[in-house]
């Protein structure tokens, strides 16, 4: 997108073709504009229209242009934070609440993804946590029986064991979801968008909103070609924000994550390299991930962004580190390499926002984009349908709290991955 390969890389390269959409055209009515064409925006679009509202979507750049189509393409569970530490961050009803909507999520995305027929090479057999030194397999340990008392099917591997699944000997122990899986990002989100129309929504791509303004009981949001009034708007842009809320970008910080795409792999690598095809990440702080598309690339990420000397710098390590944990694999060349931005909070949850009166949204996904946003976009359109009050969101509302020294951190946090890359820390 936008002439970039580094964008999108591997999956704007094999997605399927977004629907045809143009940019927002002159003035419509609608019962409600969804700002943002990810994930979120594109769920909550689908949900509502599914329902009989008029919608609207407006979309800065195209589909999936931000998060949604340069993630990992992990559909997991739950989020970072412990599941025993939501209660008290959040109260007892919030915390039980997000973890019951949270682990159940990617439950909603298989059968949207089943439902609407969308191709986007999902796998549903689970996702592999590995554990790195002691430290790695305590927190696997605390991770698993905290889910495991509340019924979810996770199950704790030891080295042995995890050695079969992943196909490297490199960890301690792994953390098996079963609730979990793999998709392609970009074309996951297009085929959202595709539901979305079909269902009677209209979305236009090519349409920053450039200003928002109340008149009465109803929105006027501003394109610099046309105009939406709509009673709500629901803001869906998380890390990609910008005007006219940014209050929204300022609580997240943004943290750089890239991926590298090998050739396709021989078969006898593909074999033994996570054979039942689960998506992996691991413990460590700069953490890496790795999954298979379908046609036998293996998709290897880290923090970094691939701009400036960091291009060199992730990419000489991503080789390195794919032959420390995978020593049979050799000197792989990289068909493609992408990065984008991860919206962290301070708190390392989700947020809910009420950023006026009818404008609502949810934001910081912490780098769990994929089942969060879908469900997220579930109850927006639930909740404005009438279907779920306000008492019973799964988060309290918020005012969105600016992160302190949030440039100063993100330019640490890019040049900390290069720093850690160039000393060689791999496991």
């Amino acid at each position: 997108m936008l002439d970039d390969p580094r964008s999108h890389g591997l999956w704007e390269n094999m997605a399927p073709a977004a629907p045809q959409t143009a940019s927002l055209p002159g003035d419509l009515n609608a019962d409600v504009v969804i700002v943002g064409g990810g994930f979120t925006g594109l769920s909550s679009a689908l949900h509502l229209a599914q329902k009989g509202a008029k919608v609207v979507v407006l979309e800065a750049v195209e589909i999936g242009f931000g998060g949604s189509g340069r993630n990992v393409g992990l559909v997991n569970a739950g989020m970072w934070v412990m599941p025993d530490d939501l209660p008290g961050v959040l109260g007892e009803d919030y915390g039980d609440r997000l973890l019951k909507l949270l682990g159940n999520a990617p439950d909603l995305v298989f059968d949207l993804i089943g439902k609407h027929k969308i191709e986007c090479e999902a796998v549903r057999s689970g996702t592999l946590h590995c554990g790195v030194g002691a430290a790695g397999v305590r927190e696997l340990e605390q991770r698993a029986g905290q889910w495991a008392k509340r019924g979810a099917p996770v199950h704790l591997l030891d080295a042995d064991e995890t050695a079969k699944k992943v196909g490297s000997t490199v960890y301690a122990a792994s953390l098996l979801d079963l609730r979990a899986g793999t998709i392609q990002p970009l074309a996951y989100v297009r085929g959202l968008a595709r539901a979305a129309i079909e269902a009677g929504a209209d979305i236009f791509t090519g349409s920053p909103v450039v200003s928002a303004e109340r008149s009465g009981q109803r929105w006027s949001v501003q394109t610099s070609r046309g105009s939406v009034s709509a009673d709500w708007i629901v803001v869906a842009t998380n890390a990609y924000t910008k005007a006219p809320w940014p209050q929204v970008r300022a609580e997240l910080l943004h943290l750089p994550y890239f991926n590298f795409a090998t050739a396709p792999l021989s078969e006898n690598l593909r074999a033994f390299i996570l054979p039942e095809r689960q998506g992996a990440w691991d413990t460590k702080e700069i953490l890496s991930s790795f999954r298979f598309d379908s046609q036998g690339r293996l998709v290897f990420g880290s923090v970094g962004a691939l701009r400036g000397t960091g291009t060199a710098v992730h990419r000489i390590w991503a080789k390195r580190a794919l032959a420390r944990i995978f020593p049979d694999i050799g000197d792989v060349e990289f068909e493609a390499g992408w990065y984008g931005k991860i919206g962290m909070t301070s708190d390392s949850l989700p947020k809910f926002h009420r950023l006026a009166p009818n404008v609502i949204g949810f934001s910081g996904y912490n780098g769990r984009g994929i089942a969060p946003g879908t469900v997220f976009g579930q109850v927006l359109a639930r909740h404005i349908s009438g279907e779920l009050s306000e008492a019973d969101l799964p988060l309290p509302i918020t005012d969105p709290q600016e992160q302190t020294f949030r440039t100063l951190r993100e330019a640490c946090y890019e040049a900390g991955s290069q720093l850690a890359h160039l000393a060689g820390t791999i496991i």
